[in-house]
């Protein structure tokens, strides 16, 4: 017999992985899977030829810089729980895509480099999570290399982030010197082998004589006064601390040795929270959705076309808030009130999936739909919730885009408004002129595209300088935007929401228009849904 929504509810766990490249983030989203039973082998680091791609980089461009660039969506039952992991972008260029990702994340796990610390994109990341109040998990990685002193390392947390450092275990040694950790709570030891495929041995007390087999004598007073050094100089794990955003409990490991990972999974299972009452509006008035309500809410938090290109397929991704979702029910959007039959749900594996005959509030479920639904669409059974939109930000990049072969000029704009919906890029339509105009926050955002827009829709493009630095959605009354719009004609264009936008041609610019009109707003950023 299916338990009630809020049951079901407390049974979920959905959180994301956030860290700055090359911290490890992909490797320990194999290896959580791994540890969670939803795959057999982890990583296929080894491995050779089509194997060689990691399970939730999906992309062509991803397998072959072994970058994450588009978040992906990750479900396995564990333990008595169900888990939604969402992978988000590590790049810095994808931080709008890992915005939107956090926005449907309880929980966050931090991914440090044991020898590089908190890095810019870390820092970047976890001002997202202190916006939303998400609470954080971290996880020190590689300590199989060498690695900087832990204190060290929990002083910079500390005084970076202005979070209180909780370590759950203490490492003994890094890199060649790495023999494990010890839980701090239990006082048995974890030990760490470097053959991954006999697997690490099994915890001992460290007060036994086996320890002897494992530390020399050196090693263990080592561990045993910086495990009482730290417990002196730390505050105690309190749970509450953590669900408010104070304090992060500390893990060790190696992801890529599969070490550390099943006491991360352990932690995220015991003390991240299952889904909360999310803030939304109801016929203009404000609420909240519980996650108990009877009544299938969520909303969508991001759009991907093209995940099987043998379908040419459209997937919104639609994190659920409240209800049990079954296949086959009627939701309602808010933003536009059409109702649609959802009879062919999607619970995701990574490139993988499978059929979702129900769902509750934490689940991430996909819709496949040919450009009904939106980023930041609100939907419910009623159609009269909404929940706030996800924002747009203004772009740091603007270039001109055309196609090779002119006779391609009307397959370019639809490709470029699908890759707009997804959020991939956002769209700008001149009102003079016939040259679109795309904007991204970093470089690699047009590389991406230019990959996206020859594999999946056959589009050879050239991106040319845009003579505009700057972009600004106008908030104003009708008549407002027109008196500006007649004088900036030349600058003036649409976002694809049909929304007013002026392009200015520098910083300067935007400054004076900004003077001269001061009834107008130039907004940096512009909500969805």
């Amino acid at each position: 017999m299916t338990q009630s929504p809020a049951a079901q509810a407390a049974r979920r766990r959905t959180f994301a992985i956030i860290s700055h490249p090359d911290a490890g983030k992909t490797t320990l989203t194999e290896n959580l899977l791994l540890a969670g039973g939803a795959i057999r082998a982890a990583g296929q680091v080894r491995a050779r030829g089509e194997n060689r791609r990691t399970r939730s980089d999906w992309m062509k461009i991803e397998r072959e810089r072994g970058i994450s660039v588009s978040a992906s969506v990750m479900t396995f039952d564990h333990d008595g729980l169900m888990f939604n992991l969402l992978d988000t972008p590590g790049h810095e260029d994808f931080s709008e895509d890992t915005y939107r990702t956090l926005t449907a994340a309880d929980a966050a796990v931090m991914v440090l480099d044991a020898a590089k610390g908190i890095e810019p994109q870390t820092l970047k990341l976890f001002e997202v999570c202190r916006l939303r109040d998400i609470p954080i998990v971290t996880f020190i990685n590689k300590m199989d290399r060498e690695a900087q002193d832990p204190f060290a390392l929990l002083d910079e947390i500390a005084s970076k982030l202005a979070l209180d450092p909780a370590p759950l275990y203490w490492p003994a040694g890094s890199g060649g010197r790495f023999k494990g950790m010890m839980d701090l709570r239990t006082q048995m030891l974890i030990p760490f082998s470097k053959n991954r495929e006999e697997g690490h041995p099994a915890p001992v007390p460290f007060k036994s004589n086996a320890i002897d087999a494992l530390l020399l004598p050196d090693e263990r007073d080592e561990l045993e006064e910086g495990a009482m050094l730290v417990q002196e100089a730390s505050k105690p794990f309190d749970p509450q601390a953590f669900l408010e955003g104070h304090m992060t409990p500390v893990i060790f490991g190696s992801a890529l040795r599969h070490f550390g990972v099943k006491e991360l999974l352990a932690t995220l299972a015991a003390y991240a929270p299952p889904p909360k009452a999310v803030k939304a509006t109801r016929n203009g008035e404000e609420t909240h959705v519980v996650p108990g309500d009877p009544e299938v809410t969520g909303f969508v938090f991001k759009v991907q076309a093209n995940m099987d290109p043998n379908h040419r397929d459209r997937i919104a991704f639609l994190k659920l808030t409240s209800g049990r979702f079954q296949r086959g029910m009627k939701l309602k959007a808010q933003n536009t009130g059409k109702s649609m039959s959802v009879n062919a749900p999607i619970m995701f594996f990574a490139s993988d999936r499978e059929l979702a005959e129900e769902a509750f509030a934490g689940d991430v479920i996909g819709i496949p739909n040919h450009g009904v639904l939106r980023v930041g669409d609100s939907l419910s059974e009623t159609g009269l919730l909404r929940f706030a939109g996800l924002p747009n930000f203004a772009p740091e990049i603007l270039r001109r885009v055309r196609v090779k072969d002119p006779l391609k000029a009307k397959h370019l704009k639809r490709a470029l408004e699908g890759l707009a919906e997804e959020g991939v890029t956002q769209l700008f339509r001149p009102i003079l002129g016939s040259d679109f105009v795309v904007g991204a926050v970093g470089q690699l955002q047009f590389e991406v595209m230019a990959d996206r827009l020859l594999n999946e829709y056959q589009l050879d493009v050239i991106f040319e300088p845009a003579p505009y630095a700057e972009a600004r959605w106008l908030h104003g009354t009708a008549a407002q935007i027109e008196t500006f719009a007649s004088t900036h004609r030349t600058a003036m264009a649409e976002d694809i929401d049909a929304s007013p936008i002026f392009l200015g041609k520098s910083a300067w610019e935007i400054n004076y228009v900004t003077e001269r009109y001061p009834d107008l707003e130039f907004l940096r950023t512009r909500e969805r849904g």
